[in-house]
């Protein structure tokens, strides 16, 4: 599926969208005036067998989908679902908790959270991202906790 963009400043660079709807405006021509304008509604969804489109509300043809997301003159995202980001799992969740009970540190969530500036309930349910975060802020804590971490 071609990515057409949204340009929003809300979504993370790397999700991907599973569904995304846009309205359509598409300015019919002839001899510079304006003849037709059409309204359209084009829901596209990534499914495991492939994209699935709608136009309108009703099931359509995907290359008719595209055909109109690329004439109109106007599109703008209505709507969309994005693929959750990776986490890191239990196996990585489980040596962050082994390392920070090493390191003398106890209260893990609360760490995880003041590190992120949010509520933490599962290191388990960490983006890599953020539990790298996690880590520079036990690093700042603690310098030494490289070393003890290592061995």
């Amino acid at each position: 599926m071609q990515e057409y963009a949204t340009h929003s400043t809300t979504v993370p660079a790397k999700a991907r969208a599973i569904t995304r709807t846009w309205n359509t405006v598409t300015h019919d021509c002839m001899d510079g005036a304006v003849v037709q304008v059409r309204h359209h509604t084009v829901t596209l969804t990534r499914t495991d067998a492939g994209l699935v489109a709608e136009i309108d509300g009703q099931p359509a043809n995907i290359l008719k989908a595209d055909q109109i997301l690329r004439g109109a003159t106007f599109r703008t995202v209505t709507a969309e679902v994005l693929e959750a980001p990776a986490t890191i799992g239990k196996a990585r969740a489980y040596r962050l908790h082994k390392i920070m009970g090493r390191l003398g540190l106890h209260e893990h969530y609360g760490l995880a959270a003041r590190a992120l500036g949010r509520d933490v309930f599962s290191l388990a349910a960490l983006t890599e991202a953020e539990a790298r975060t996690v880590w520079a802020f036990v690093v700042n804590l603690l310098p030494h906790a490289r070393e003890l971490a290592a061995a």
